[in-house]
């Protein structure tokens, strides 16, 4: 379970990192048009720069948001596994058959 929650979040860090640089790249596209001085082009830039603002402070606030959800999926998860040793251990067994079942049938 856990290597499937670390794939998760590394996933999510890679898709955090693509938009950073997705950001960074419209920056340096409004950075070298700004020589250009067509006022349909300043108003297209100024419209880019408020919506990459936009954009960057929903990537943050997803990101603070996603990481404190984690922390506390985490904190759930061990508070029941400590409260019902048992049961997670019969889980868990349960799963690792499963996927034990559904491996052995795919080859």
């Amino acid at each position: 379970m856990s290597d499937l929650v670390d794939s998760a979040v590394e996933t999510k860090e890679q898709l955090v990192s693509n938009l950073r640089r997705v950001i960074s790249d419209a920056e340096d596209l409004l950075a070298a048009t700004a020589g250009q001085t067509d006022s349909k082009m300043a108003d297209l830039r100024a419209r880019a720069k408020e919506n990459l603002a936009v954009a960057r402070e929903k990537l943050a606030d997803a990101t603070a948001a996603g990481r404190e959800r984690a922390r506390q999926a985490a904190a759930a998860t061990d508070d029941y596994v400590h409260d019902n040793p048992w049961s997670s251990i019969g889980a868990a067994a349960a799963l690792g058959l499963l996927i034990g079942v559904l491996l052995g049938t795919r080859r």
